[in-house]
This record gives C-alpha cells, structure tokens and sequence, in this order.
C-alpha cells in the first residue's frame, strides 16, 4: 500500500548531505561577512536642534530642480531605510535624476525625552527643518516628502503652514485609522494607553518591534529564517539579509507623551479623517490642504493598508491630486528592485511637471 508520501531512502540520504553541505558552507560565509553597513549616498549636517539632525544627501549630479526635497520618515525606525545601500536607495534615484534631498533624522529619544508631545515634532521640530531647508537653499517653499507616520506628521503640517510649501508627497501614509483591514489598529484602538505611558514611560523600541512582528508571525518569525537556509552559501545575498535585520531591530524608543497622542487621536479617535484634531493649539483641518498633492501606497501593506492611504482622496481641498498604487508591501516599496524601477521615477516625473 502506497501512502501519500513516496519518500526513496536513496534520495532522502542525498537531500541531506547536500543540505549539511549547504550549513557547512554558510557557517563560513556568516565567519567572513563583515559588519555590515548602510548608506549609498553621503550627507551633510545642515541643522541640529536637541536629538534631530536633518541631512542634505550630496551627489556628483548636477542639481536641476530648483525646489529641494525634505523627507519626513516615521518615528519608530530609521530613516536609512531610503538609502539603505547602493542598490536599494530611492535617495540615489532622486539625486541621479537632479533633486536636492534632505532628510530628517528623529533621533533615538531617551528618558530626557518622556514629556516631547507631537506638538514638539510637528510646530516645532518639523517645522524648524522646513524653515532650515528653505534657509539652506534660498527658497520660500520646498517640497515634502513624508513617509508612513512622518506622512500623518506632513499632512498635519501642510495644514497649518502651506505657505512654506510647493508640492506634498505622501507614502504609505495612514489616513483613515480605522478602516476594517487595519489589523494594528484594532489592537490599537482596545488599548489603555494612559496606563501605558504612565507605566512605562517611553515606549521601548523592543516592544514596538514585538508588536510588528507579530501582525505577521509566520512569516517574519519562521518562514524568514527557514528560508534563510537557501542563501546561506550566499555572501551578497546574506550581507543584504543582515543589513534589513539590522534596520528592523535598530529601532528607537517612542517619547511617552507623543506615543500617548498618537494613539489616542490619530487610532482611536481618528481625528486626522474625522475632525476635531489639534496639535498644540494648532486645529488640524484637511481641507485647509490646496497644494498638489502625489499620494503613494502599496497594494499588500499589512501595516498601512491601501484604503487607509486611498481616502486621502477627497479629503483635501487641492485640485492636484495623483495616487500611485505600489504592488509590493510596506518595506518593499522602499528596498525591492520594482520599487527601485518605478516609485523615484514617479516621484520624479510628478514633480518635474509641476516645478
């Protein structure tokens, strides 16, 4: 009687000598890769303030747009993300094609920073580097590209201060907190946060980080690693895999009083699409937005999903509004070769028309 399986002993034997083989051959790979580093494109420091710096990338390309771009990433990781290494950087596309980028560097917050609110990040942090970059380049308005969190912290800002800018890019930017797909935040939404901040303070980066993983358990805590098995004789191919473990868990604690707000206005209440929010004394209103407006996300985002970025649609007041749907996930858009292929063209060509 034959069962489902067919298992030849012969075969079995020789699949695992290969694959013992394989293990011995990435034992020497891992013993040889050296730490590994990111980072294309080299930068400078234009403006320092407490723990944020805020960069402008350099590049032996000429500069041809006359309008610089500044890119706000999320608080909680690294902004290296968009230019991780030589191939996998939408900062070097940017640069090639002749943009002046700047970026915003958050910091890794410490106990110093417990009481740091959102008014803090947006009135003042972010918008003190707007004002830096428009100092550095002689220019009454730039252009702002905000990514993820750093998206909401840019819509909020470009709401308040539209003067300052020409153009406004959102990427993988929640919108509507509360669309039914939003696994995190229906974790969110059932949180005590008082009890949280006022427990712990900041909120630790390792924390956050468990909370990510766990949208997807099986395949960013099992399939990943079985699957690392493939590259292990691989030095290119394990030096990249390291390199995205390092920026998933170098990862910075979130100040209590701006994690506190965050979740209680933007999951919770769902302020930014409903009304009613205010940062410092500053009232957020959507359709106080006309300026043109470039809306990117990615078709299977588990952490921003599609709808949560699409109804950005309509909520503004602009009449320039352009949406590009990414098919990849919320960190492919930025390290995949698809993403390199079409989001910075986008990005380019769409400014490109309007200056």
């Amino acid at each position: 009687m034959m069962g489902p399986i067919q298992l030849e002993p012969n075969q079995v034997a020789a699949e695992l000598s290969r694959f013992g083989e394989k293990l011995a051959k990435g034992m020497k790979v891992l013993k040889d890769v050296p730490e590994v580093h990111y980072g294309a494109s080299d930068k400078q420091e234009i403006y320092r303030e407490d723990k944020v710096v805020v960069y402008r990338f350099t590049s032996k390309h000429k500069v041809t747009h006359k309008t610089p771009l500044l890119i706000a990433y999320a608080l909680v990781n690294r902004p290296y993300m968009v230019d991780l290494q030589d191939d996998r950087s939408i900062v070097k596309s940017l640069l090639e094609a002749g943009h002046d980028v700047y970026l915003i560097d958050w910091g890794y917050p410490d106990p110093s920073d417990r009481y740091v609110t959102l008014d803090d990040y947006i009135n003042g942090y972010l918008r003190r580097s707007v004002k830096a970059v428009s100092k550095h380049t002689g220019v009454a308005k730039i252009n702002l590209l905000g990514i993820c969190q750093g998206g909401a912290f840019s819509l909020c800002y470009a709401s308040i201060y539209p003067e300052t800018l020409q153009n406004l890019i959102t990427m993988v930017t929640p919108v509507d907190f509360q669309t039914p797909d939003n696994m995190l935040s229906h974790w969110t939404r059932g949180m005590d946060v008082d009890l949280f901040v006022d427990t712990l303070g900041n909120v630790p980066a390792d924390l956050m980080n468990w909370c990510y993983l766990t949208l997807k358990p099986y395949r960013l805590l099992q399939q990943k690693y079985v699957g690392l098995t493939d590259i292990l004789d691989n030095p290119a191919e394990m030096e990249n895999f390291l390199r995205m473990e390092k920026w998933i868990f170098d990862s910075p604690d979130q100040a209590g009083e701006a994690f506190r707000q965050f979740i209680k206005d933007f999951y919770q209440g769902n302020k930014l699409m409903r009304g009613g929010l205010k940062i410092g004394s500053k009232d957020i209103d959507l359709k106080a937005i006309k300026l043109p407006i470039l809306n990117i996300f990615a078709e299977q985002d588990h952490l921003v999903p599609p709808n949560a970025s699409r109804a950005l649609k309509g909520a503004t007041s602009t009449r320039d509004y352009t949406e590009l749907s990414f098919k990849g996930g919320h960190i492919g858009i930025y390290v995949s070769g698809r993403a390199q292929r079409e989001v910075p063209p986008a990005i380019d060509q769409w400014l490109r028309k309007r200056g």
